[in-house]
């Protein structure tokens, strides 16, 4: 699977509206038979297009805590532990990197200053600054648009067209750009395996 088409494109665009949608019902809308959307579900699954299925819960009807939206800058050295702690928190829904190098979060805080559960998931020494604002409402709404939706390259980071390539190594799936990058790859990966 080196690029996506329209029927892709479609599985994905309905799955990503109800993750529980039968194949039969999107076989149906996509003219393709249940066992054919199964195995598409299963080559996007395994290329890392379709990373799980999950359920979108609207906390606000469950009560739980005040929603917010965290942007937090880290200490030297602390992102990837201010992102893992919040990614990891139950309280938080989704969480950002920015191009800057914060980490914003949307959450439910349970009641109680803010501040002081940031500083209890995060520890005071990993937060350079924090900005907190109250939300009145949020809306998650992933979508699955036409354009710019390709695989990027492993060995460049160019995107992979219909030229590309797709490897299985070990029994992990890589896309390439062109064959001179598969090629690339690969030999830097004999060399790493080598000294292993």
């Amino acid at each position: 699977m080196s690029d996506l088409d329209d029927t892709d494109l479609d599985i994905l665009r309905m799955l990503a509206e109800d993750g529980r949608r039968s194949y039969s019902d999107i076989g149906e809308a996509v003219d393709l038979s249940p066992p054919a959307v199964s195995d598409r579900v299963s080559r996007l699954r395994e290329a890392g297009v379709i990373r799980r299925f999950t359920i979108d819960v609207d906390r606000s009807t469950l009560r739980a805590g005040t929603p917010v939206l965290l942007r937090v800058t880290p200490a030297t050295g602390e992102r990837e532990a201010v992102r893992g702690a919040l990614s990891d928190d139950a309280a938080v829904e989704h969480v950002f990197l920015t191009a800057d190098g914060d980490v914003l979060a949307h959450a439910r805080v349970p009641h109680g200053p803010t501040y002081e559960w940031v500083e209890s998931t995060l520890g005071p020494e990993r937060i350079a600054d924090l900005a907190v604002e109250s939300l009145a409402d949020a809306e998650w709404t992933p979508s699955v648009g036409a354009t710019e939706f390709a695989f990027e390259c492993v060995e460049c980071g160019n995107s992979v067209t219909s030229e590309g390539a797709t490897a299985r190594l070990d029994g992990s799936l890589y896309h390439f750009c062109c064959p001179s990058c598969e090629s690339r790859f690969r030999e830097r990966y004999d060399r790493i395996e080598e000294g292993v």
